[in-house]
């Protein structure tokens, strides 16, 4: 009775055998179609011009196919000057327009040019799944254009087309949304690995372009996770974020693209700290704000002003939740102002700023009431930012802890182990959990959190969890034994600033170790991967991103500029598409010049492993529902036909 009930419900979709049995035919063409290509991003933190480059360009992709096709019709200057314009084209239109002397001639060219690479990577999908992925208005024009395959004729009805383009006065336009429809066939599905958020200029901007993406998901990164407790209005997670952002010298993010009001922040942390010149508190100038520039000198004590709300309010809530085991990271009332020193884990050290007008060292972690007014009206602010709280809401319905597609297993920061190399039990909410378990766990609480707080396990403040996934030690968003941020700002002493990373990070070393975690989730070692964030890979240093002797890949590789010393790159993709798995290494991102141009450097693509066979969409997830679906309609095939269900007509 229940699938005859499912299957009427199905038959107002397919109301008789003819539609039914065209969607069946329609469904086994595309599981005979190839697999489409996946990308896999990690780590960007708010670099969104370097991110977007790399989406427009598909890793490179779009490089090689230009050379695949043209290499021996145009230069290499030519070849270059195509794909500038399909990685930006409103720039080499506004280039091009300054040294053309036919602008109409330069965009009939490019549209031919663009047609053959449109045409190129639309290959892998059905002429109705091209068609959805063009633009409004423009399909049909596009469509004809990729699908003209009368030889005799062809070369006259493609440039009917063309000039009516041009005459219309729609060439520009069409340039554009044709670019932008070469990126989004290229790459069929964008898996982000975390940290979307923090120290570059515009997470927002990132956000704002993948939320018009095809076909995206996340893994959260704890870079994510604070965020979106200070979504919540969690205190803990707000101060966080705001010093973080603040010290990059983000406020046109903060101010302009969500809407975060600062001025109650400045106005006190002016007052409060009006004298003091807070050396060590000078923002990192990775990159300029446009529309909100704040003085240095305000903006260091603006850090310095929220740094220590953000110190007394973690003491609160270390003190509240035992269980999360951070007693240690209680610095506060361990100052010695007289001394002029800091104990440590039972180390002293000397402190290098003992100005602490707001600290009574009565009760160190009480705010003073000017800075509850402060937290109370950021909190505010996050609340009430319809921007942050669309982008938030995204992250969780686009998003989770980890993910498992097509046989690989995602997440971002590590899996808690032990020494030996057993899933580590951990004790949050009064549940001990391990492995995948303790995952899955985290990933309701965070919801719940989120959407249904009185639900969740959490006591105290909504969003705790989420802070302490921020920064804990057995966090599987964090996995170091510590965050010494206190140490960075107080201490001069480096060796005060380590933060030890857990045994996971040397175990995925082994083999077995990554067999172990790939079966745990439930997948097979002799095919699956796993993809990973949150380390940055030191190449200049001798670091490789393969591990677990090719069972994991680690992709951060310094997308944000704050890294890329240390890395000696900018940044990987991971591409899986149906002939073979590889990673690109970025080199780093070069801005717009004054002329209009743009130098853009091919990644280096190595294949780290070919397919023995080229898959096809019924050897992915997707075919393995439309396999399902398939099987449903011949069910409701025969429903109609023995009459167990009328058609309708």
């Amino acid at each position: 009775m229940a699938d005859l009930k499912y299957l009427k419900r199905l038959s107002r979709d397919y109301p008789n055998i003819k539609a039914a049995s065209a969607e069946i035919i329609n469904l086994k063409a595309i599981l005979a179609l190839p697999k489409g290509t996946e990308y896999f991003l990690s780590d960007l933190h708010g670099e969104h011009e370097a991110f977007i480059h790399m989406l427009k360009s598909a890793s490179g992709t779009i490089k090689m196919k230009i050379d695949e096709h043209f290499e021996n019709i145009l230069s290499e200057k030519e070849r270059d000057d195509l794909a500038a314009l399909i990685y930006n084209a409103e720039a080499e239109i506004a280039r091009r327009k300054k040294i053309e002397p036919n602008f109409n001639d330069w965009c009939s060219i490019a549209i031919y040019r663009l047609i053959t690479i449109c045409k190129s990577v639309s290959t892998k999908y059905t002429r109705a799944r091209v068609r959805k992925r063009l633009p409004k208005y423009m399909d049909y024009s596009i469509d004809e254009l990729l699908h003209a395959d009368d030889e005799a004729n062809r070369a006259y009805y493609y440039s009917e087309i063309i000039n009516s383009i041009v005459e219309c006065g729609m060439a520009e336009d069409f340039i554009i949304e044709l670019t932008e429809a070469i990126s989004r066939l290229a790459v069929d599905k964008l898996h982000i690995i975390g940290d979307i958020f923090d120290r570059g200029a515009h997470p927002d901007a990132i956000m704002d372009f993948l939320m018009d993406f095809h076909d995206v998901d996340f893994q959260w990164g704890n870079h994510d996770i604070v965020w979106m407790g200070a979504a919540t209005g969690n205190w803990a997670c707000i101060a966080n974020v705001l010093r973080m952002n603040i010290s990059y010298n983000n406020f046109d993010m903060l101010e302009v693209g969500y809407g975060i009001n600062l001025r109650p922040l400045a106005t006190f942390a002016a007052k409060a700290y009006g004298d003091d010149p807070c050396r060590y508190f000078k923002p990192h100038i990775l990159d300029r704000n446009k529309y909100d520039p704040v003085p240095e000198e305000l903006a260091a004590k603006m850090h310095k002003a929220i740094a220590i709300c953000q110190f007394k309010i973690e003491g609160q809530r270390i003190k509240a939740h035992p269980e999360y085991n951070l007693e240690k990271r209680l610095i506060l009332d361990k100052i010695d102002l007289e001394e002029g020193t800091v104990e440590v884990e039972g180390v002293k050290w000397p402190l290098r700023d003992t100005n602490f007008p707001t600290l009574d060292m009565q009760d160190p972690y009480a705010l003073t009431p000017e800075e509850e007014e402060v937290m109370n009206s950021l909190s505010a602010a996050f609340l009430n930012s319809e921007k942050l709280q669309k982008h938030i809401k995204f992250l969780y319905s686009h998003g989770a802890l980890y993910t498992k597609i097509n046989g690989n297993l995602l997440y971002h920061g590590c899996i808690p182990m032990d020494e030996e190399g057993e899933f580590k039990e951990v004790e949050l909410g009064g549940v001990k959990l391990k492995g995948k378990e303790l995952m899955d766990y985290l990933d309701d609480q965070v919801r719940k959190a989120y959407y249904a707080p009185e639900k969740s396990r959490e006591t105290g403040f909504s969003g705790d969890l989420m802070w302490y996934l921020w920064l804990g030690g057995d966090s599987p968003l964090f996995g170091k034994e510590k965050m010494t941020t206190f140490e960075r700002l107080f201490i001069e002493d480096k060796s005060s600033h380590k933060e030890y990373t857990r045994p996971y990070y040397k175990l995925i070393n082994k083999r077995e170790t990554c067999e172990k975690i790939i079966r745990e989730f439930g997948l097979d070692p002799n095919r699956a991967k796993i993809l990973n964030g949150h380390v940055p890979v030191k190449i200049k240093d001798g670091e490789s991103p393969i591990k677990g002797g090719g069972l994991l890949y680690v992709i951060d590789g310094g997308i944000s500029k704050a890294y890329q010393k240390q890395t000696g790159i900018a940044g990987y993709t991971f591409i899986f598409n149906s002939r073979f798995m590889a990673l690109a290494e970025h080199k780093p991102y070069s801005p717009l010049a004054e002329d209009g141009t743009q130098e853009f450097y091919s990644p280096v693509m190595k294949t780290v492993e070919t397919m023995p066979e080229r898959l096809l969409i019924i050897d992915t997830d997707q075919g393995t529902k439309l396999v399902e679906k398939v099987d449903d309609l011949k069910d409701l095939v025969e429903a109609f036909k023995n009459g167990e269900i009328k058609e309708q007509y």
